[in-house]
């Protein structure tokens, strides 16, 4: 049986490679990018697992089917994977790390664990594969993939605080810090709509256009190195 242990080594092999929005033929072995974060951890698990997962159509052809974040989310809460903790994740390679799309259309965010609170993704336009974090993050489901022998540290994890986030939610967060990334954003040629102190979708739209041009995961969540990025003070 494929180990968890086996996943995080392969997506390894990948790291420094680049990153873009692109279609990858999952059946392909020899692909060496450029990669996204879903198509990469879904080529990943194919490579291994000769399944699907994260895709358009799970049952389609690993060489045209697109892998896509809210594919996975899909996969999460139907049972098609299955649900797990940050504390597992944190100790346990090849853990699927699951962040919801923050408009239709748009991309959330997908990455595997090494079992030592430790990423593998593919994290962006000029950021490439890369190692990240699994504490201190925003993740909407940790999940563990079927069929996958995984074994765990018996250490405690050291989690990260969690530092404060803005991000699209129901109902929209309204607070004066909004308002100033709102200007920010204004400031630097990127219309965030109204500068109303209201964190909707022109404002998420706004955040992910710059992200994707600063270095950043273009996931609509303005956190700490975002605001770095802005030049904004942040809690």
């Amino acid at each position: 049986m494929v180990t968890g242990q086996e996943l995080f080594a392969l997506a390894a092999t990948k790291k420094g490679q680049k990153y873009v929005n692109v279609l990858v033929p999952k059946d392909n072995p020899h692909w060496s990018g450029p990669w996204d974060c879903a198509e990469f951890v879904s080529w990943v698990l194919y490579q291994k697992l000769k399944q699907l997962y994260g895709c358009i159509e799970n049952t389609g052809n690993p060489a045209t089917t697109e892998a896509y974040s809210g594919a996975w989310v899909r996969d999460a809460k139907n049972g098609t994977l299955i649900t797990t903790d940050e504390s597992d994740a944190m100790l346990t390679a090849g853990v699927i790390l699951i962040r919801k799309p923050p408009l239709p259309g748009r991309m959330g965010h997908v990455a595997i664990t090494d079992g030592n609170g430790k990423t593998m993704e593919a994290a962006g336009t000029n950021l490439g594969v890369r190692a990240g974090n699994v504490s201190g993050r925003i993740w909407d489901h940790i999940c563990r993939v079927p069929n996958v022998a995984y074994s765990s540290d018996l250490r405690v994890p050291r989690f990260k605080p969690q530092p404060q986030f803005l991000r699209l939610q129901e109902p929209n967060i309204k607070s004066a810090k909004v308002k100033e990334v709102q200007n920010r954003l204004k400031a630097l040629g990127i219309d965030p709509g109204r500068i109303d102190g209201e964190y909707g979708p022109h404002t998420t739209a706004a955040v992910i256009a710059f992200q994707a041009t600063h270095r950043l995961v273009a996931d609509g969540i303005v956190g700490p190195s975002t605001a770095r990025a802005l030049k904004i003070e942040w809690p």
